[in-house]
């Protein structure tokens, strides 16, 4: 399989639609870019075919685009290191190749999700399984992964408690049709992108019940304010929520049939079970894991969730969905508060 000659591409671990279309944003902008996935018959399809067909038909790679099913190659000599797996994989890929991460190599990280069983955040899971990286960057934001690798225009947040670190990522992945904002929350980064899976879940629902726009906008609007509560009680800041990784993701995941968990609550609401729902949809569906850690951190840290709450009740309780809506709309009465 063929592998980029240049002394430091930048390497992109994961060749589903999200690392995919990240790849090939960055070879558009001129860099040299290697794209790891660890299935090998996917990559020699994808080296074949110069697309990626399963996950983006009809995109082609760019020229400054390589592929290679060799995770050790593509860690030997990287610029930086972009990782776009499922968040619930991290523990396990991290620890298996921590080995393989040099400490002098930035680490950015594009998957949204909370770690299964602890509630994690990424940047805390990194932190652990990589101690000799400290040059660490989050990115979030209203971004589907067609329209990126589409070169349709997108704004996204990355945060970082490393300037320079943060710098790089930005220069690089910053062009005339994709502007990136910098930030140091990467709490509220991470907790904002990761609480909009659920809350889609929630708008979806309710949109496959007939429920209206009216909902639509209530749902959009307290799910802002159950992220902004939790995230502040974690130490996010509340501008973040906010911001592209708060309400902007919101927003998208809430109102676009693009989304995955935004058609999950609309499967879920027409009577389809949850495996119906995962055969139906094919990819990841971030949202269903972290629901259960959302509410757990709810607990934690004393923060009421209602929405969240009702998802959960849904998704690992059997509780039907027009009892878990009634018991949102017949909460007592209280004044608005964020």
């Amino acid at each position: 399989m063929t592998v980029v000659d240049k002394a430091h591409p930048i390497a992109v671990l994961g060749a589903g639609s999200w690392g995919t279309a990240l790849a090939i944003h960055l070879a558009d902008s001129g860099h040299d870019v290697l794209l790891w996935g660890n299935d090998k018959q996917h990559m020699q399809t994808l080296h074949e075919q110069r697309c990626n067909q399963q996950y983006l038909p009809d995109v082609p790679f760019p020229e400054l685009l390589q592929t290679t099913d060799d995770l050790k190659s593509a860690l030997s000599s990287p610029a930086w290191v972009l990782i776009a797996i499922p968040s619930h994989a991290y523990r396990s890929f991290l620890h298996e190749n921590s080995a393989l991460f040099k400490a002098d190599v930035g680490i950015a990280w594009a998957s949204k999700g909370l770690e299964h069983g602890s509630g994690k955040l990424i940047h805390q899971v990194v932190a652990e399984e990589l101690p000799q990286c400290n040059k660490t960057a989050v990115m979030s934001g209203p971004t589907f992964a067609g329209e990126v690798a589409r070169n349709l225009p997108t704004s996204i947040t990355v945060a970082s408690e490393s300037e320079e670190f943060s710098l790089q990522v930005s220069d690089d992945l910053h062009s005339g049709r994709f502007r990136v904002y910098l930030s140091s929350d990467m709490v509220g980064v991470e907790l904002g992108g990761s609480m909009k899976n659920v809350l889609a879940i929630a708008a979806g629902a309710a949109d496959g019940l007939g429920f209206g726009a009216n909902t639509r906008a209530a749902l959009i609007t307290r799910g802002l304010a159950e992220m902004m509560r939790l995230g502040e009680a974690m130490g996010g800041k509340r501008e973040t929520f906010m911001g592209l990784a708060g309400m902007g993701d919101l927003i998208l995941t809430c109102t676009d049939n693009q989304s995955r968990n935004r058609r999950t609550g609309l499967l879920l609401a027409q009577g389809r079970t949850l495996e119906q729902v995962h055969q139906e949809i094919g990819q990841a569906i971030e949202g269903i894991k972290t629901a259960r850690e959302v509410v757990q951190l709810a607990r934690q840290h004393d923060v009421e969730v209602p929405i969240s709450e009702q998802v959960y009740r849904v998704l690992y309780e059997g509780c039907p969905i027009d009892e878990a809506v009634h018991t949102l709309l017949s909460r007592k009465s209280t004044k608005e508060t964020i």
